[in-house]
């Protein structure tokens, strides 16, 4: 296998645009990686194009790819559709990986976009909702409530009209970590005001003001312990980056940003809760780039609420299991501490626009081991990571894929 490097990358911002539609979105942020790879669009021999709702969102379905990119003048080139939930974009990027390492193309593009925003929210959560097994879902949720005795339903009342079912899903399993770990909805909340810091200084953020530790507790409840602040907005946005091959990249860049890790996992149907596919993934990802968990010295993880991040550190073997409380308290994930954690903002401040998230993730560990993000830049990182998961299968997410970069 060849080695493949990102020599361009460039996104919108994330947030509510009602007068952008999916072409927009995608030519302002595939040009933006075409400048910055300072190349040609006629050098780019492949595009694999991730998106997971603009069908229902927009009308737009089987072609996505062909529409939005033949409108910015890239035609007839090999285009695939990748859908696969919110890791729609980072299995794109694993797919023309894929493609430049085996030597099947020497230059691709890889794009992520999502039009999510709707006046009419319901329409938004029920975009949300469709990344379950849709028949078998509250059947298999009250047949796990039976099996381990619980005592309350795991879907609250008003969940998938005034909330993402994904919000009660999130909060369940978060009091589980609570009740292994000790940690409390006020640490749940540092990470939320850490992240809206790290968001302030991002201008691509969805959300770019600083928050308390009140503001986010008093935010509004979603579904305990989960507050508005504690989750990840609804929004559009498009992310793209230009890979080559190392003889192409050689020609283009003094600074590529080397793909040393790219795998892709789907969940199961299970019912043991501490089997989950982050903690089945992360051994191959480290395996592959030769690195260990404490080898990261900067990672985006998928924070679609903010227990998510630490939860995740956790599986991934980054935090131990019984210093979860202390890292958070002691400052390990700012971007000055020891495993700087959503620099951006993550989907929590930055915004959760599905089809563009993974790739938003893979935006920001570039730049930031170029050393070129600016007051949310962490001191010389040498190896990031990005953890990208999407819907949920049973308990687990439905697909996940895991990226690890080298400068």
């Amino acid at each position: 296998m060849r080695e493949v490097a990102i020599i361009g990358a460039g996104m919108t911002r994330f947030g509510k645009f009602p007068d952008k539609g999916i072409k927009e979105l995608v030519s302002e942020s595939v040009r933006e990686a075409i400048n910055d790879a300072g190349i040609e669009k006629s050098d780019i021999e492949a595009a694999y194009v991730g998106s997971a709702a603009p069908g229902i969102m927009t009308g737009q379905e089987q072609i996505k790819a062909q529409v939005t990119l033949s409108a910015m003048g890239i035609e007839e080139i090999p285009m695939y559709n990748v859908e696969n939930a919110c890791a729609s974009s980072s299995s794109a990027l694993n797919l023309g990986w894929t493609a430049v390492a085996a030597g099947i193309h020497d230059c691709v593009l890889v794009v992520g976009f999502e039009k999510l925003f709707d006046k009419d929210k319901l329409k938004s959560f029920m975009a949300l909702g469709t990344a379950v097994d849709i028949q078998n879902v509250e059947q298999f949720l009250k047949d796990l409530q039976k099996k381990y005795g619980f005592s309350e339903g795991i879907l609250g009342e008003g969940s998938g009209k005034n909330r993402s079912i994904f919000m009660d899903m999130y909060a369940y399993y978060t009091k589980l970590y609570m009740e292994k770990t000790g940690l409390t909805q006020e640490h749940f909340a540092k990470i939320a005001v850490k992240s809206h810091k790290n968001g302030a200084h991002n201008p691509h953020a969805q959300y770019q003001k600083e928050v308390t530790l009140e503001e986010v507790l008093r935010s509004g409840d979603v579904a305990y312990p989960l507050t508005r602040m504690m989750c990840a907005p609804i929004g559009d946005g498009g992310a793209a980056v230009i890979i080559c091959s190392k003889e192409k990249a050689a020609r283009y860049t003094s600074k590529p940003v080397w793909i040393e890790g790219s795998i892709v996992g789907s969940g199961k149907l299970s019912m043991d809760l501490g089997d989950t596919l982050t903690k089945r993934l992360a051994p191959k990802v480290f395996e592959m780039a030769g690195i260990g968990p404490e080898d990261v010295d900067v990672i985006e993880v998928h924070d679609a609420t903010s227990p998510s991040e630490i939860i995740t550190l956790i599986e991934l073997g980054i935090c131990p299991l019984d210093e979860a409380t202390r890292w958070v308290d002691e400052g390990y994930l700012e971007v000055e501490g020891e495993t700087p954690t959503n620099t951006s903002g993550g989907l929590a401040s930055k915004g959760h626009p599905i089809g563009a998230t993974g790739l938003g993730q893979v935006y920001e560990i570039v730049h930031q081991l170029r050393g070129s993000a600016g007051k949310r830049q962490v001191q010389e990182p040498k190896v990031g990571m990005t953890h990208n998961g999407g819907g949920i299968l049973g308990v687990d997410a439905a697909a996940m894929a895991l990226h690890i970069f080298k400068r």
